[in-house]
């Protein structure tokens, strides 16, 4: 009898310690998965990094910011830069006379503030020469300031097997741009939902998907001072004609660039484009037009091979050398990505 208690109470034993391991094994919701190449994750490091872009007049860059005040020179004037208001006083320096050098130059020493929040001490121009070598390629996309998150955000992070490694809580601006841009290629993010941010009309919205959040700051863009694509429809259309454009990200369901490397698309004046790829050439036709005040790109391709691409694709931003895409299926709700870098 007590060896058949024995028994019992092993198999007791062994079915309590499963079923509490099993409550700390937290598997992901993959829907809502984000990694350090998702474009939503781009969107909010653009939305929580420290603006950089606003003073642009007086130091030509959107690597970093110029503390304020300030002072600079301007064809022989001292301008003090007290707030961001100055910044056009700087401009209307440099717009009075047409046969000026039209050179800012700063009174040093300045401290200048970088997209992650650090910041660096200049004395003299060679030390603002070294910190612009240092700088990476610009890609035209600046900060998106008219949004403010509300904190604190709680972060899953998930490792291979989609099973839950940490849970960080962040902050402020600072913490959530850094942890985004430190994520590796093999992490795994989820956001715990539900979050609220303040839009651009100075309303608070509650996000409770990765979908929301993404198209809450899509519809935001265009209200941000910063946008590139504020140009319209005629600006787009120069633009993609300019030259040849590969494929720089592909994602429906999943990333699929590596199918179309080695791809140079080139789009005509006459709305057709040609696809080449060594020996291979595919024709096809595009149309830029408005719907529903929505700016979009038709494509549309001769036989099989870029008929992933064949859709009304919504135009998000642009830059002379990069242009974003996206288009939300009708059907079963996903969102497709299709991002063309040029050559």
């Amino acid at each position: 009898m007590k060896t058949i208690l024995y028994i019992l109470f092993g198999i007791l034993s062994m079915l309590l310690f499963s079923c509490q391991k099993e409550e700390v094994v937290i598997v992901q919701d993959t829907t809502q998965n984000l990694t350090n190449s998702s474009p939503l994750t781009d969107l909010i490091s653009r939305v929580s990094q420290n603006p950089t872009s606003n003073d642009n007049i007086i130091d030509s860059t959107s690597c970093f910011s110029v503390r304020l005040p300030v002072t600079v020179i301007v064809n022989s004037n001292n301008i003090v830069v007290a707030s961001t208001i100055d910044y056009q006083t700087v401009q209307d320096a440099i717009d009075e006379f047409s046969t000026d050098d039209d050179i800012v130059n700063f009174v040093y020493p300045i401290t200048i503030e970088y997209q992650n929040f650090t910041t660096q001490i200049l004395n003299d121009s060679n030390d603002l020469d070294d910190a612009l070598d240092q700088c990476d390629e610009d890609d035209g996309f600046d900060e998106i300031d008219c949004i403010n998150l509300n904190y604190p955000i709680v972060i899953n992070v998930y490792d291979s097997n989609n099973q839950l490694a940490n849970t960080l809580t962040l902050n402020n601006n600072s913490q959530l741009y850094n942890f985004l841009e430190n994520l590796n290629s093999n992490q795994y993010i989820a956001i715990n939902y539900p979050i609220s941010m303040i839009n651009s009309s100075g309303n608070t919205v509650v996000i409770t998907n990765n979908q929301q959040f993404e198209d809450s700051i899509d519809d935001s863009i265009d209200d941000c001072n910063d946008t590139p694509s504020s140009g319209g429809n005629p600006v787009f259309s120069e633009i993609i004609i300019n030259g040849s454009w590969h494929v720089s990200y592909y994602f429906d369901d999943e990333d699929e660039t590596s199918d179309y490397n080695g791809y140079n698309f080139t789009f005509l004046s006459n709305g057709t484009v040609t696809a080449i790829k060594t020996s291979t050439t595919i024709n096809g036709n595009w149309s830029n037009y408005l719907d529903s005040g929505e700016n979009k790109l038709n494509l549309n391709f001769d036989g099989s091979l870029l008929d992933s691409f064949e859709d009304d694709w919504r135009i998000t931003e642009f830059t002379p050398t990069l242009i974003k895409l996206k288009d939300v299926s009708g059907g079963n709700g996903g969102t497709d990505y299709l991002y063309f870098t040029k050559n």
